[in-house]
């Protein structure tokens, strides 16, 4: 069994994005050489998401005001962790419902996906850098 290990980092310039990142992750497993086994995605920062859904502006927005109306950023003194100096304690609750990893099978050394799933990295608390673990196994 092969395995194989990258980080891909990111600095977003805003607050909250949603990157689509499957093409990066494609080329990860191509260098991998992997052609059967599966391939874990993680966030490696707890203000941050890897999720899976459909590339759609709409869907986006949706994201953005739906996490919004459930982890409102400001005002921020309403969150018991920001009384440590943060204004990211929203960020945190929305990593939590957005999840941390995913975890996709790869055949015949592609991902293998179901219609219209794309693999996302969610920014919460952007303006800094940080980074995704790409782990693939298998043969």
């Amino acid at each position: 069994m092969k395995n194989y290990r990258k980080e891909l980092w990111f600095d977003i310039p805003s607050r909250v994005a949603f990157i689509n990142i499957t093409q990066k992750i494609s080329e990860c497993l191509a260098e991998s050489g992997i052609r059967e086994g599966l391939a874990l995605v993680n966030a490696m920062h707890i203000t941050a998401s890897v999720f899976i859904n459909d590339d759609e502006s709409g869907l986006h927005h949706d994201y953005r005001e739906w996490l919004e109306r459930l982890a409102p950023h400001e005002p921020v003194g309403s969150y018991r962790h920001n009384d440590t100096g943060e204004d990211n304690a929203d960020a945190h609750l929305k990593r939590q419902v957005m999840g941390r990893e995913v975890v996709v099978a790869v055949t015949g050394g592609r991902l293998d996906f179901g219609p219209w799933e794309q693999i996302f990295y969610g920014e919460f608390d952007g303006h800094r850098k940080k980074r995704i673990l790409v782990k693939i196994i298998g043969d």
